[in-house]
C-alpha cells in the first residue's frame, strides 16, 4: 500500500469507523444486547457511507477499497437489501388471491402539535373503502370513532380495546370479508402494546391472521430537545429490550400455530433488527417479494424508515405490494395481494 497523504489518512480513519459500525449492525439481529440495537436504525446511512468510501478509493485506485467492499458484501448476505427491485407488478389479480391492508391510524387523530384536535376517521375509512381490501388490520384503533355507516362491507370484525388502570391500551382491530371462526389476543407483559389474531375460512382452508403493535419508542421529534440525552438513551434501550422479549412471544406463537399465518402490523423497528428477524423466521416479506423502491412507512426527523410489515407463509405467493403516500396518520398504509395455493 502506497503511503497515504494527510487527507487520505483522515478519509481512511473515517472509512474504518464506518466499516466497523456497519459490521456491528450486521451482528445486531444475532445478539440480545439492547444497547447495540440503535445501530440497526442507521443501516441505510452506513451502507451509503461505505459505498461512497468504496468509490472514493476505487477512483483513486487504492487497495483500501477492499475494506468497504468486504463489509458491503457481508452486510448484503446477512441483512439483505433495504431497497426492493421488483418493479411495479402488473400481474392480473386472480380469483384465488386475497388482499390485506395494514395501517397504524394514530387513534384517528391528526399529526403534529395539535394532533388530538383533529379527527381523521372519515378520511382514513374513505381511503380503506376505496381500496377495498379483503382484510384490514388497524393499529392504534379507536372503535368509538367508527360510525355505523362505515366499513359496512366487512361483516366480520374483531377488535382489542381495553382500559387498563385508567389508561387506554394500544388498540387493534381486524376487519374481514371472510368468516372468522376464532380469535384471541397476544399478551405482552408490562406494556399497553400487544397482538390480535383471527382464524378465518379462505377458499375452504383456515388461515390465521395476526395483527401486531410492538413496543413503541414513544418519541416525538419536537419533544426530543426537552429530554436529557442520558434519560432518552435509557428509555430507548428499555424499549428495544421489551421489543425483543415481545418478538420471542410472537415467534413462539407463529411456530405453534396449527394454521398457516399472515402477520401484519407496526413492528416499531426496521428490517435490520433482531425483532424483525425473530418474527420473520421463514416467512416471506411482502415488500421484499413484490415491492419496489425504499418502502418507507414513517418519517422521523424527515428520515424515512420501514417499520410496518406484512409477512406471509412461505408457501404463499405475494402477487403485489403497495406503499401509499396519503399523509393522514404519522404512518403510511401498506397493502399486499397474496395468492394462496
Amino acid at each position: 500500500m502506497k503511503k497515504l497523504s494527510f487527507f487520505n489518512k483522515i478519509m481512511w480513519f473515517l472509512n474504518v469507523i464506518a466499516t466497523l459500525t456497519l459490521f456491528l449492525a450486521c451482528i445486531v439481529p444475532y445478539t440480545s444486547i439492547a444497547s447495540l440495537a440503535f445501530i440497526s436504525l442507521a443501516v441505510p446511512v452506513l451502507v451509503l457511507f461505505n459505498m461512497l468510501f468504496f468509490l472514493y478509493w476505487l477512483i483513486g485506485r487504492k487497495i483500501n477499497m477492499l475494506l468497504s467492499l468486504s463489509v458491503l458484501i457481508y452486510g448484503y448476505i446477512t441483512l439483505g437489501s433495504f431497497i426492493a427491485f421488483n418493479g411495479r407488478s402488473n400481474e392480473k389479480i386472480e380469483e384465488d388471491t386475497i388482499s390485506l391492508l395494514s395501517y397504524n391510524v394514530l387513534g384517528f387523530h391528526g399529526k403534529g402539535y395539535n394532533e388530538w384536535e383533529i379527527s381523521t376517521s372519515s378520511d382514513i375509512i374513505e381511503f380503506a373503502e376505496n381500496e377495498n381490501p379483503d382484510i384490514i388490520c388497524f393499529q392504534e384503533f379507536q372503535p368509538f370513532k367508527i360510525k355505523k355507516h362505515m366499513l359496512k362491507g366487512y361483516p366480520y370484525v374483531i377488535n382489542k380495546f381495553e382500559d387498563q388502570n385508567g389508561e387506554i391500551s394500544k388498540n387493534l382491530a381486524i376487519y374481514s370479508k371472510f368468516e372468522i371462526i376464532n380469535n384471541g389476543k397476544l399478551v405482552f407483559p408490562d406494556t399497553y402494546n400487544g397482538g390480535l389474531y383471527v382464524d378465518m375460512i379462505i377458499q375452504k382452508d383456515t388461515i390465521r391472521v395476526i395483527n401486531l403493535h410492538m413496543e413503541s419508542f414513544a418519541v416525538r421529534p419536537h419533544n426530543i430537545k426537552y429530554e436529557r440525552s442520558d434519560r432518552l438513551f435509557v428509555r430507548l434501550r428499555d424499549s428495544f429490550a421489551k421489543q425483543q422479549r415481545q418478538a420471542v412471544i410472537v415467534s413462539n406463537f407463529i411456530n405453534e400455530s396449527p394454521y398457516k399465518v399472515i402477520v401484519a402490523g407496526d413492528f416499531n423497528n426496521t428490517q435490520f433488527s433482531k425483532v424483525y428477524f425473530n418474527i420473520k423466521g421463514n416467512l416471506k416479506d411482502s415488500f421484499l417479494e413484490a415491492g419496489h423502491g425504499y418502502g418507507e412507512t414513517i418519517k422521523f426527523w424527515k428520515f424515512p424508515f420501514r417499520i410496518d410489515m406484512i409477512l406471509t407463509d412461505s408457501s404463499f405467493k405475494v402477487v403485489s405490494h403497495k406503499n401509499y403516500k396519503i399523509n393522514i396518520s404519522d404512518h403510511e398504509p401498506i397493502m399486499a395481494t397474496i395468492k394462496i395455493p
